[in-house]
């Protein structure tokens, strides 16, 4: 399976735990005996202020910030884009679902999930997205700036009981017939990460049921990288999404 990445997602940005080192060597090393690499590029600024006010792309610019954040948003389109033929990963941060249109928090610059939701819309390459968020904290940005577009539709799963969670997500991938599926991947919830509640094989599942549901629907499925902050475990939990999303 392809994966977007860039080695300039090594670099430690900020002090946030998103931002730490080793983060990322945690999932590359573990992930990359099994997928192809792609090249991360950067978005364009108009790609961005498709999403983000232009006050809020110049706040990121003046924290030193933009170059990292449009690369991580730009991997995000390349994903979707790719996604669009056969299920597609991407290995980047910063993450992106507390980012706003013109306010972030929670270690998020660009919103890189809703940059490239938008991007393949406005290029005509699909009618209608869902967004399944399954990272531990709610995606308050996401939902602040797709959640009154009516050709997508978000789920973020708010079960404290593993199996109903699962349940949850499986029920509600069958409700959108959609074009395309993406996954905000947020791997802090694992038992051994903040929320303590899943277990690696349920992100296999969740990837399978993604992956089906998509090839129900004739559309196409990826990924972009969110929270997860436990490397002794991180790695494997990539992988197990990204083995569910493969053919």
């Amino acid at each position: 399976m392809k994966v977007v990445f860039h080695t300039d997602f090594y670099d430690v940005y900020t002090d946030d735990p998103a931002a730490a080192g080793g983060r990322m060597e945690a999932i590359i090393s573990v992930i990359e005996p099994y997928v192809e690499f792609v090249p991360a590029r950067p978005a364009t600024e108009d790609e961005i202020a498709a999403i983000h006010t232009p006050d809020h792309i110049e706040r990121v610019r003046r924290i030193g910030l933009y170059d990292i954040a449009a690369l991580a948003a730009g991997g995000a389109i390349q994903a979707a884009t790719l996604g669009l033929e056969e299920a597609c990963f991407a290995a980047i941060r910063p993450p992106g679902h507390h980012a706003s249109a013109g306010s972030c928090w929670g270690f998020c610059f660009f919103n890189n999930m809703a940059v490239a939701i938008e991007a393949v819309k406005q290029q005509g390459r699909i009618r209608s997205a869902y967004i399944l968020d399954f990272d531990l904290h709610f995606g308050d940005g996401t939902e602040n700036i797709l959640g009154r577009k009516s050709y997508v539709s978000i789920h973020n799963p708010g079960s404290y009981d593993r199996e109903a969670y699962l349940e949850e997500v499986g029920r509600e991938l069958e409700r959108f017939p959609v074009d395309l599926i993406g996954i905000s991947a947020g791997f802090d919830n694992h038992r051994q990460d903040w929320g303590g509640l899943l277990r690696t094989d349920d992100y296999f599942t969740m990837g399978r049921m993604v992956r089906d549901a998509a090839r129900r629907n004739g559309g196409g499925c990826f990924a972009v990288l969110e929270g997860g902050y436990n490397y002794d475990v991180l790695g494997q939990n990539a992988l197990a999404l990204i083995n569910g999303l493969s053919p």
